[in-house]
C-alpha cells in the first residue's frame, strides 16, 4: 500500500479455522474491529535461479534412496526438484499415557529403515471452524492433519545429503497461537524452494500444544514439575536432534536460526528465556509474534482448576488423566479456557491472556518474560529480525460490504472504541495513507497495537545492546478477491517461504508477488547465513536504534523508513 512520503526515508542503496482463529476473531467483534479474517558472504537477492515448484523435474523415491542415517537409525525420503525431502521424522517418543504432561523422551531407535515420506501426527486441538467461512477456506486451504499424542516429529528439505557441507539451518515454529496448527497445516510452509533458493537445510517441527502442552499440574505432584512448559520443552529436544544430525543432511549446527509467525514467533521468543535451549540456536525471526506472553503461575492454576473441575478430578484422582482419552481431555481444555472480555480496543501486546495455554514463567524452564520490557539476557548476543503486517486480523474477507465503507463509518468505528483518541487517530492514519479506503483506513488504526508490539520488542532489543535488531513491515495488498483481504495475518509466509504459486489463492501468483518474494526471501536467507538481511535485490537496511526506529517497509516499492508512523503508535498507545 502506497505510504505518504513525508515521513524521512533512508535512501537506497541499489535501484534494483482453527480453534484459535474463532476466538481471536470473536475477540475483534467484541471489540468493535469488525472485518477480522484470520485466516553479505553469499548474497542473495533476485540472482540466484531456482526452478518453478511445478516444474515437470523427476520425483525420485524408491527402496534404496535417498537414505540418511540419523542416531536414532536409517531414514528414507524422497527427491523432488532436486531437494532431498524426509517428512514425519521422530524426534521424540510418543507423548500418550503415563507419558502425558511429562517432559519429552528421545524417540526410541529403530532397526529397520524407516521410511520418512509423509507427515506425522499433528498435537491433538480444538476443531477448526475457518471452513465455515468460504472466502476464507479457499484462501487458507487448511491441511489439519491427523491428530494424535505420538506427535513429536519433524520434516527436512535440503539441497544435499552425506555431502559435508555446512549449510545454513532454518528452524520453523509454526502458528496458532499455543494451542492450534501443525508443520503442514498451510501450503506456505513447505520447505522446498527456500532449501533450493538459498541453499539451506529448511526443517520444521510438530509439538505438543494447548492442554496437552501448557497444563501446569505443579501443584499436583513433584512429578509434574515441568507439564506447565513441556511443549517448550518438545521444542528443545527438537533443536538437539537438529544439533546431533543435520550435518548428515548438509546442515551446519553451529549456524540455526528459529523463525516463526504468530504463536510461532512468541515461541521464538521464549526459547530466549529457557536455559536448556541456549547454544542450540544462533538468530531469531518472529513474525507478527510480538503479541505473545508467558503466564504467571498463579494465572496458570486458575486454568488448570478450572479444566480438572470439566474432569471431576482432584489431587487424589489425578494420576487418572492418564486414562482419559484425548478428545476428552481436549473437550475440558476448551470449556476452560474460554476467553473472557477484551478491552474497549484490543490490545494485542496482551492478547495471549485472553486465550487460555500459553509457556509458564516458572524459573526453571522459563526464566524470563520474553515479552516484558527488557531483553532477555540470553537474548543479547542473538541477532533479531522483527515485523509485522499492516492489516494483520482486522480484514474485509467474506465481507466485500465493508468495501463500501464511508468516512462516517469510520468515524463512528473508531469513536466507539477510542472516543477520546478518534479525531487525532483518524487525522494520523489519513496522514499515513491517504489514498486508503475507510476500512483500510480503519483496519490499520485497529491493527496497530501489533506492530507497537514488535517496535517494543525492537526497542529494547537495541538498548540491550549485543547482536543487531531489523524491524520490517509487510504492507503489499494481494489483488485476489478485489484487494479485501489486504496485508492479512500470515500474508507474508508465502514469500518469506518462496511459494507464491503454490499459494497462489492467497497471493494471485503474478509476477507482482514473485519480484517481491525474490526480496522477502532473500533477506530471511541472507539473514540466517550472516545475521543481516542486507542483499543486493533490497535498498539498504539499516539496523534498529531508538534514534531511526528503522522499518524495511516490503511491498512493490521497497523502501527503508525511520520513525514511520511514531504519531499513530503514541495515540493507540493512549489508549
Amino acid at each position: 500500500m502506497k505510504i505518504s512520503t513525508k515521513e524521512e526515508v533512508c535512501p537506497p542503496e541499489t535501484t534494483t479455522g482453527i480453534a484459535r482463529r474463532s476466538v481471536l476473531k470473536s475477540l475483534a467483534l467484541a471489540a468493535g474491529a469488525v472485518g477480522m479474517g484470520v485466516p553479505a558472504a553469499h548474497a542473495v537477492g533476485n540472482t540466484r535461479s531456482r526452478r518453478s515448484p511445478l516444474a515437470k523435474d523427476p520425483v525420485i523415491a524408491d527402496a534404496t534412496k535417498p537414505i540418511v542415517e540419523t542416531d536414532l537409525g536409517k531414514i528414507r525420503g524422497y527427491i523432488r526438484n532436486g531437494i532431498f525431502t524426509f517428512k514425519g521424522v521422530p524426534y521424540g517418543d510418543d507423548t500418550g499415557g503415563s507419558a502425558r504432561f511429562m517432559p519429552p523422551k528421545k524417540a526410541k531407535p529403530w532397526t529397520n529403515l524407516r521410511s520418512s515420506m509423509h507427515y506425522g501426527s499433528c498435537c491433538p486441538q480444538p476443531d477448526s471452524h475457518g471452513w465455515k467461512h468460504d472466502e476464507e477456506a479457499w484462501m487458507f486451504a487448511w491441511d489439519d492433519g491427523t491428530p494424535g499424542e505420538d506427535c513429536l516429529c519433524l520434516n527436512v528439505w535440503t539441497p544435499g545429503i552425506n555431502d559435508n557441507k555446512k549449510r545454513p539451518v532454518m528452524v520453523w515454529l509454526h502458528g496458532g497461537g499455543y494451542t492450534a496448527g501443525s508443520a503442514q497445516e498451510l501450503k506456505s510452509y513447505d520447505g522446498e524452494n527456500l532449501a533450493r533458493r538459498g541453499d539451506i537445510v529448511m526443517v520444521s517441527i510438530n509439538h505438543r500444544l494447548n492442554v496437552f502442552g501448557h497444563l501446569d499440574l505443579s501443584a499436583y505432584g513433584p512429578q509434574y514439575a515441568e507439564s506447565g512448559n513441556v511443549g517448550m520443552l518438545d521444542i528443545v529436544l527438537a533443536l538437539e536432534w537438529v544439533r546431533d544430525n543435520i550435518a548428515r543432511f548438509g546442515g551446519d549446527p553451529g549456524c540455526v536460526t528459529v523463525f516463526g509467525q504468530s504463536g510461532g514467533g512468541g515461541k521464538v521468543c521464549t526459547l530466549t528465556c529457557m536455559p536448556s535451549a541456549e547454544g542450540l540456536f544462533h538468530r531469531a525471526i518472529v513474525q507478527s509474534g510480538s503479541l505473545g506472553h508467558s503466564r504467571n503461575p498463579e494465572d496458570a492454576a486458575r486454568t488448570t482448576d478450572a479444566f480438572l473441575k470439566q474432569l471431576n478430578l482432584d489431587k487424589s484422582s489425578i494420576a487418572k488423566l492418564n486414562d482419559i482419552p484425548w478428545r476428552e481431555i481436549e473437550a475440558a481444555a476448551v470449556i476452560a479456557t474460554m476467553p473472557t472480555a477484551p478491552p474497549t480496543l484490543i490490545n494485542f501486546r496482551h492478547i495471549g491472556n485472553l486465550l487460555g495455554w500459553a509457556p509458564v514463567l516458572d524459573g526453571k524452564v522459563v526464566t524470563e518474560n520474553a515479552f516484558g520490557p527488557k531483553t532477555p539476557d540470553r537474548a543479547k548476543k542473538i541477532p533479531l529480525l522483527v515485523g509485522t503486517n499492516l492489516n494483520e486480523f482486522v480484514t474485509a474477507m467474506d465481507h466485500p460490504e465493508y468495501w463500501q465503507w464511508t468516512d462516517a463509518d469510520l468515524q463512528s468505528h473508531v469513536q466507539k472504541v477510542m472516543p477520546q483518541q478518534a479525531d487525532a487517530a483518524i487525522k494520523a492514519v489519513k496522514e499515513l495513507y491517504p489514498d486508503a479506503k475507510p476500512f483500510q483506513q480503519w483496519s490499520i488504526i485497529a491493527s496497530s497495537s501489533v506492530r507497537g508490539a514488535a517496535i517494543d520488542q525492537a526497542m529494547s532489543k537495541a538498548a540491550a545492546g549485543g547482536a543487531p535488531a531489523y524491524l520490517y513491515y509487510f504492507t503489499w495488498q494481494p489483488p485476489i478477491l478485489d484487494g479485501r483481504p489486504m496485508a492479512f495475518h500470515c500474508a507474508e509466509m508465502s514469500f518469506t517461504f518462496d511459494n507464491i504459486q503454490r499459494c497462489e489463492n492467497m497471493t494471485g501468483g503474478g509476477p507482482e508477488a514473485q519480484a517481491l518474494a525474490d526480496k522477502v526471501s532473500g533477506a530471511w536467507i541472507n539473514f540466517a547465513r550472516t545475521g543481516d538481511p542486507n542483499h543486493p535485490g533490497l535498498p539498504k537496511w539499516p539496523e534498529f536504534t531508538a534514534e531511526n526506529k528503522s522499518t524495511m517497509v516490503f511491498d512493490n516499492t521497497c523502501v527503508a523508513r525511520n520513525n514511520l508512523d511514531d504519531n499513530l503508535q503514541k495515540i493507540v498507545s493512549e489508549v
